[in-house]
């Protein structure tokens, strides 16, 4: 009897195990979700200003859903896209990315890069994710200067490492970034400095959120900080959320809206939309892109 109740109960738990991976894989993963808040960032008596933020698309070319997903998202008419990087997944990922990105590149927007927007993916081991002193390993190079180009061609501002303003919504927006520093590209201090007073608006922009980074970008009064790179943890418990972030910010603030602690403003983590194409799964968190609705203060 107890050998037979031991076999049932194991049975059970290899049949829910494997159907819990079955619908990480197959069905979550293309669960595309629109998430959308309001961030109280702007001068009193304004209009507000809508910011379409897409991150960690991971693109590889069969993922038709997905580029038509993201394609349809121009028929919201943002006044603004910012794009924080790790767009592709392979050599052969850029006409897929446009394919997804094509009818946004009209729009005014913002681009960083991410470290798989210059590398691609290797084989690791998931659980390595858990360790605080992980090796990044590095894969075949990506043709990040054609994606570079397409973007810069059409508008959008190159902010790795860069500082800019533009026009969107009618209104001056002063933004700032910096290129990924969880491959230590990043160099904050050449494009650091307070915001200029003459603006409307003032947006940090880094693939990885790491703190140090965020904290100089809040210290010169940037109002909002978006970011990606921590696909929300990917693979979540409900109840507790993200295990990890691969990052150095907290699990609590591994997705959505939260204010920058220490300061006035306020960092949009994005919870991406791809996966890593060696673990191609998503639990209790959804591939997702962002509208902010930016309202006055």
């Amino acid at each position: 009897m107890r050998k037979r109740t031991l076999f049932r109960l194991t049975a059970g738990t290899a049949a829910v195990g494997a159907a819990t991976l079955a619908y990480a894989s197959l069905v979550e993963r293309n669960m595309f979700t629109l998430r959308r808040f309001d961030v109280p960032v702007l001068p009193a008596d304004t209009e507000p200003l809508r910011v379409l933020h897409l991150s960690d698309l991971h693109m590889t070319p069969g993922q038709r859903r997905k580029q038509e997903w993201v394609a349809s998202l121009a028929a919201l008419d943002p006044d603004l896209v910012v794009v924080t990087g790790d767009n592709m997944a392979g050599p052969g990922a850029v006409p897929g990315v446009l394919r997804a990105l094509q009818p946004l590149l009209d729009l005014p927007g913002a681009f960083v890069f991410g470290s798989n927007d210059y590398t691609g993916p290797v084989l690791k081991n998931p659980f390595s994710y858990f360790l605080p002193d992980r090796e990044y390993r590095e894969g075949v190079e990506l043709p990040y200067e054609e994606l570079r180009e397409v973007f810069a061609g059409s508008g959008w501002a190159d902010l790795n490492n860069a500082r800019t303003t533009l026009k969107a919504g009618g209104r001056l927006v002063e933004l700032v970034g910096v290129d990924d520093p969880h491959i230590e590209r990043d160099d904050y201090p050449s494009v650091a400095g307070p915001v200029s007073a003459s603006t409307d608006l003032s947006i940090g922009v880094a693939h990885s959120p790491e703190p140090a980074v965020l904290d100089q970008m809040a210290a010169d009064g940037f109002a909002l900080l978006l970011a990606g790179h921590t696909h929300g943890g990917q693979v979540c418990v409900p109840g507790v959320g993200a295990l990890v972030t691969n990052c150095g910010l907290p699990r609590s603030m591994a997705k959505g809206l939260h204010r920058w602690p220490g300061s006035d403003s306020w960092l949009h983590v994005s919870a991406g939309l791809g996966t890593h194409p060696t673990a191609p799964v998503r639990f209790a968190c959804r591939p997702e892109a962002s509208i902010l609705t930016l309202i006055p203060r």
